[in-house]
């Protein structure tokens, strides 16, 4: 299996450091079911967009929302954001502590009721696995992208050495092998690093890794040996390892082997049919504080928001959270039975331009001149008419909807004004046609510029943005086409880079780290899938690491912002307005969380009818 960067954008948001239908059989679990894997036997079925690709959350190629939300219903760890978005350790998982300030240093202990689903104790060693992957330390050999297909060009080269497809900035700070004593483990950070907290979480079963990469059977001394292959730096151990890290948990339907899905949470894996549906059962084997609230869970994939309100509407699914529009919300009101809730979500709308793909916005096309690239990404931004978005596409939904003028906070934080008033990207509220074309007239542009979109073409709203972009655009003379998709956009945002010049889409938080949007612009981290390299932009973001007080941290961000409004690298339009509907006969409990896994958040308190209306 080749090697290649999937986004952390999948469909309507992306999962970041900062995380994108036909009918089949039956499920296999022995109760009644309808031959498309939906289930009424104290179940409940939840539409989604896109389907599942990996059970390694935690790599470039896998950390997507697709993946995330469906882990976090067969993930335990050490810690979850509650409803207040409060950080709450989950001591039946483990604890974990600062042992010092100087040097940063904190001790994870596990719990005697961690464990994996395969009766196989979860513990340190799976931390420390974690901890070689994401570090980078014993890495010895990058991949090399073919700017056209996205593929890599020296598989060979990457196969026979050691390369773990992850990158932690905040973990990168770790250069010491962390140290195992018993069921602990102890990071030391070479500095202080605001994040910590949420630095690190554990991924994959240990014994697992080192039993296929490695050819031991037992789990035990599978796992010791990756320990020792780590400790002791064993690069023949590790290219194996590293492998298997990279690509054995990449799988687009229900594997033959039940160690690649293995459960230390609430759920586990039980059926899972390409593009159709994932089905999770109640995991026996954990012992943790979230049960499972509801037996058995099904996510049935749809791309089309009308799709899935079509679904509920027919009980196909019992709760959906499609991409909103004025329609979608008409549509789902006028259900009855079904609870709607509208609220703003943490996920922003915006557009990404690259810098180094041969396009329009590329310096190469004009001999080299960064400048002349720069006036052309500034005029196209010029053209974007992202008040007419809002107003004819989220006011409908959301009355008090505003232009969003941050890349990194989100509106209505503290910080969000003082950054706002640092960054100056309030210059491009309005559209400026005539200051487009003297943009272009500057850059020594006379003939129409031709700029290639890449949007999900499944979706309304983003069809109507796209829509609205081009005609405004054409007045200024930009020629602006849909992208063709090659495989599926989140994919290709970051495999076909030389075959789209701006892209539109969303990210959505995962956290409240300050450090979060790190991953974003820093150059050649995770989600820069531009092109976009600003040394200054990079050194703000190492102060940032180890900055803890708010008004540096404001200042910080807004510096850090100011360079992306003066280097034309895109701009933010609005924040998401949400709609989440369930059927309240089917199920009850719902608390949809503003940052992911939104509408999963507290499966533990879900109960199958309307318990509530039952009270």
């Amino acid at each position: 299996m080749k090697i290649s960067r999937k986004s952390a954008a999948v469909a309507a948001v992306a999962a970041s450091a900062l995380a994108l239908s036909a009918c089949a059989g039956g499920s296999g679990d022995g109760n009644s079911d309808d031959g498309a894997g939906i289930n009424d036997s104290e179940s409940v079925n939840i539409a989604w967009n896109q389907p599942f690709y990996s059970y390694n959350g935690n790599s470039m190629t896998g950390n997507a929302t697709a993946n995330n939300v469906v882990l976090y219903l067969m993930r335990a760890g050490f810690n979850y954001y509650d409803e207040d978005l409060n950080l709450v350790q989950d001591e039946s998982y483990g604890t974990y502590e600062k042992v010092s300030d100087d040097p940063l240093t904190i001790k994870y202990t596990y719990a005697d009721t961690a464990g994996w689903s395969d009766d196989v104790a979860a513990g340190p060693a799976d931390l420390l696995l974690e901890w070689v992957a994401q570090t980078g330390k014993y890495n010895n050999i990058e991949p090399v992208y073919d700017e056209e297909t996205g593929e890599v060009t020296n598989q060979a080269e990457v196969d026979a050495g050691v390369y773990f497809d992850a990158s932690s900035p905040g973990i990168s700070l770790v250069t010491d092998v962390p140290v195992i004593e018993d069921n602990s483990i102890t990071f030391t950070y070479s500095k202080p690093f605001a994040d910590w907290e949420t630095a690190i979480s554990p991924n994959l079963p240990a014994h697992v890794v080192g039993q296929r990469a490695l050819g031991i059977e037992d789990a035990t001394e599978a796992s010791d040996a990756v320990v020792k292959a780590i400790q002791d730096g064993d690069v023949a151990s590790l290219q194996k390892i590293a492998n298997v890290w990279n690509k054995d948990f990449n799988y687009a339907e229900l594997p033959d082997d039940e160690n690649l899905y293995l459960s230390s949470g609430a759920y586990v894996m039980t059926d899972f049919v390409k593009d159709q549906y994932v089905t999770l059962k109640a995991n026996e084997k954990y012992k943790g504080e979230h049960k499972a609230g509801i037996d058995q869970v099904t996510i049935r994939y749809n791309g089309d928001p009308m799709g899935q309100v079509q679904a509920l509407q027919n009980g196909e699914v019992d709760l959906i959270n499609p991409q909103s529009t004025a329609d979608i919300l008409s549509a789902v009101s006028a259900l009855d039975g079904v609870k709607v809730e509208s609220a703003t979500e943490g996920t922003y709308e915006h557009v990404d331009l690259q810098f180094s793909n041969g396009g329009p916005f590329d310096p190469i096309n004009y001999g080299g001149d960064a400048e002349k690239a720069k006036k052309v990404r500034q005029a196209f931004l010029k053209t974007i008419p992202r008040q007419q978005i809002i107003d004819n596409l989220i006011k409908p939904l959301n009355p008090d909807a505003e232009i969003r003028n941050s890349y990194t906070t989100v509106p209505g934080s503290p910080a969000y004004d003082d950054i706002v008033a640092a960054n100056g990207q309030s210059q491009y509220d309005e559209v400026d046609i005539e200051g487009a074309k003297a943009l272009l007239a500057e850059a020594g542009v006379t003939s129409p510029v031709s700029v290639r979109l890449l949007f999900d073409p499944n979706n309304t709203r983003r069809v109507n943005q796209a829509q609205l972009i081009t005609e405004s655009a054409a007045l200024a003379g930009f020629t602006v086409a849909p992208y063709q998709v090659q495989t599926d956009w989140g994919t290709d945002l970051s495999n076909a880079k030389s075959f789209y010049d701006a892209a539109l889409f969303g990210w959505q938080s995962t956290s409240t780290a300050v450090t979060e949007s790190d991953a974003n612009y820093r150059t050649d981290a995770t989600n820069n899938h531009y092109g976009y390299s600003n040394p200054e932009v990079d050194e703000l973001f190492n102060q940032l690491q180890t900055e803890t007080d708010p008004a540096e941290q404001t200042r910080l961000l807004g510096e850090v912002e100011k360079h992306l409004v003066d280097d034309a690298f895109g701009v933010t339009i609005f924040q998401f307005p949400g709609v989440t509907a369930w059927n309240e006969s089917k199920i009850s409990g719902v608390k949809p969380l503003t940052i992911a896994p939104g509408i999963f958040y507290g499966f533990w308190d879900w109960k199958t009818g309307n318990a509530e209306a039952s009270k």
